[in-house]
């Protein structure tokens, strides 16, 4: 049973780690080809937020406008530059919706966050067969004991008699 666990958890674990960094890589390519950058312009000052909210200090939320390929205006809130004044040129990501959204990873940051997906999912696959070994082991030898107990009483018993 040990040698078939490790076996399954070597394997399991290695195409669970291959398609879930497979998976990851594809969705990371998939953004990149839905999203694109756009030049926008600040409506407003980028003013800094306070240091003790998440994610403050170097970046602002602002409003900012830009025209699509097709010249309709829009405009929407993004994440800029903190103090940057309003009239300045930034990028703004965008998906195919004209959303704005984050910056897709670059293709090394891709393959470094796939690459650690891959290796969580691996271990969690042969962690979740070592848990499931050990359960069956310990059901089983719980099953031994309760039959080795049964076994000791009828000789033990035997033996009781015969001791002076």
């Amino acid at each position: 049973m040990l040698l078939a666990a490790c076996v399954l958890a070597v394997l399991g674990g290695a195409v669970a780690g291959w398609l879930t960094a497979g998976a990851m890589r594809g969705g990371f390519e998939q953004a990149r080809a839905d999203t694109r950058a756009v030049t926008a312009v600040l409506t407003e000052k980028a003013r800094p937020q306070a240091a003790d909210r998440p994610g403050g200090g170097n970046d602002a939320w602002a409003t900012v406008r830009w025209r699509a390929a097709d010249g309709t205006p829009h405009t929407a809130r993004s994440e800029v530059p903190a103090g940057t004044p309003a009239g300045t040129r930034v990028t703004v990501w965008v998906d195919r919706h004209g959303t704005p959204t984050s910056r897709p990873p670059s293709p090394g940051q891709a393959t470094v966050q796939a690459a650690l997906g891959g290796l969580w999912a691996a271990t969690a696959a042969a962690g979740a067969v070592y848990g499931g070994t050990r359960l069956v082991r310990a059901r089983l030898d719980r099953r031994r004991m309760a039959q080795w107990a049964a076994e000791w009483e009828q000789v033990g018993a035997r033996w009781g008699r015969q001791t002076n």
